[in-house]
Formats: C-alpha cells, sequence, structure tokens
C-alpha cells in the first residue's frame, strides 16, 4: 500500500466541504479515479493528499507511517506529484523547458554536477518529445506537448504516485487519446499509483478500474468502474454516467 487516508474531513466557516472521505492507493501499477461534477470536493481531496491543505481531522497513512501535522516530510513530498490541467499556469512562461525540469532535479539533489541535461533529455524522451524541446519556452509549444513537459518534470522526482487533475479537459480529442495512452504507458513501466481527477468517465475508464463519487463532499459511492457504469446506485453517479457521450446508429435515408 501506498497511501491510505481515513476520515479526512476539512472545515471551512464552520461548514465540513470534505466530510469522513477515506481511500486507498496500493503499489502500482494502479489507477483510481475521484469523479464528480464541480464544487463535488474532489479537487478538496487531491490538496489534502498533496499536503496544500490540512485535515481538519482524520489522518493520512504513506507507507504505513502517519504523516500528521501540518509539514509533511521532504521523502512524501518527493513521492507525490500532480499534473494539472492549465499547463499554462504550471510552467512559467519566462523559464526555458530544460531548465524548468532541472529546477525540480537540482532541488531533490538527484544528479550529479553536470549531468543534469542528459538526465533532461531522458526525461523528454520518457513522454516522447525530442531533446531540443528543452531550448523552447513554454508558449513556443502546443497543448499537448506543454502536458507532455508537466509530466516530464513530475517524473524526475521518481514519485511513488501522480495526482492527475483533468489532465486532458483542455485538449481537443486526438491530443487528449495520445495523453491518456502515455500516461497508461508510463503508469506500466514506472509501476505508478494514480489519482485521476475528473468529471468525465470516458476519461477515467481509460486509467481506473476502481472510482470514488464524492457528492457535496462526501463519497456517496465507491466500486468497480464496470459495475458503477451498468449500475449505478445514486443519482450523482448515473447523472455522470448519461453524460457520457454514446453513438447510435443512423437509419438510412
Amino acid at each position: 500500500m501506498v497511501l491510505e487516508a481515513r476520515g479526512m474531513t476539512v472545515v471551512y466557516g464552520g461548514t465540513a466541504v470534505m466530510d469522513r472521505v477515506s481511500l486507498t492507493l496500493p503499489d502500482g501499477p494502479f489507477g483510481l479515479g475521484l469523479i464528480g461534477e464541480s464544487g463535488s470536493g474532489k479537487t478538496t481531496v487531491a490538496r489534502c493528499l498533496l499536503g496544500l491543505v490540512a485535515p481538519t481531522s482524520g489522518t493520512v497513512r504513506f507507507r504505513v507511517v502517519d504523516l500528521g501535522g501540518t509539514r509533511w516530510p521532504r521523502p512524501y513530498r518527493r513521492a507525490v506529484q500532480i499534473v494539472v490541467q492549465d499547463t499554462e499556469g504550471a510552467l512559467d512562461p519566462r523559464m526555458r523547458v530544460g531548465r524548468a525540469i532541472g529546477e525540480v532535479l537540482r532541488a531533490h539533489r538527484l544528479v550529479p554536477r553536470g549531468t543534469e541535461p542528459e538526465r533532461v533529455a531522458e526525461l523528454l524522451a520518457d513522454v516522447g518529445l525530442a531533446a531540443e524541446a528543452a531550448a523552447r519556452f513554454p508558449h513556443q509549444l502546443s497543448g499537448g506537448r506543454r502536458q507532455r513537459v508537466a509530466i516530464a518534470r513530475a517524473l524526475a522526482v521518481r514519485p511513488r504516485f501522480l495526482v492527475l487533475d483533468e489532465p486532458t479537459s483542455a485538449l481537443d480529442t486526438t491530443v487528449r487519446v495520445r495523453i491518456l495512452d502515455l500516461l497508461r504507458r508510463l503508469r506500466t513501466e514506472h509501476r505508478l499509483s494514480c489519482l485521476l481527477i475528473s468529471h468525465d468517465l470516458a476519461v477515467v475508464e481509460q486509467l481506473c478500474p476502481r472510482v470514488l463519487v464524492p457528492h457535496h463532499g462526501r463519497v456517496v459511492e465507491e466500486g468497480d468502474l464496470a459495475d458503477m457504469l451498468h449500475r449505478p446506485r445514486r443519482p450523482a453517479t448515473r447523472t455522470l454516467r448519461d453524460a457520457v457521450p454514446r453513438l447510435t446508429s443512423v437509419p438510412p435515408p
């Protein structure tokens, strides 16, 4: 088991925006989907797991060690990384790609002095980019290539699990398929556990055999995705399932 959260609750102004949420992420490769409409609480769950928000109550354990407190240890901060939807906001527009990835390597002292460019090139190759991308600024890359850079930067610290926060929702359909294929390959090769946050069941289906459905801050349904698609028990889950586009045959004229 990589991560276990039990009874996580976050209270803002006397209101519980996340109420007694529990989840488990086993060793990878594995994918857990956190699906829900806007305001359901899924982003608050991610922020708690990333250490950006301290739970008001509940526990978070990383490899059976209770993290506790508000300043989580450096090994944990290396073990968990996030890939976000807005790559324009996540990548410094004044920093070339190679420097952005190299900054992570330097901060965590992951490579010997002088070998940083080689490691940056390896990371870019791992996500399907040529080494020349290191010399580019983010605005010189397409949305799909920027997302690949963000993934490469997340992989630089050799994480144990990734939080994927709507990683494909800003991309067009063709690029979305390629990024999902890339994430699926990397999850297997690097033995990653992934928490995929999305409102799109069609995306979640590509990476996650198991899902949680939060609604107004509480988990209202949990189980295997295949079963949930065929037999959703709660209205919130049925709404998400029914929003997935379906192809229907068109009768001949």
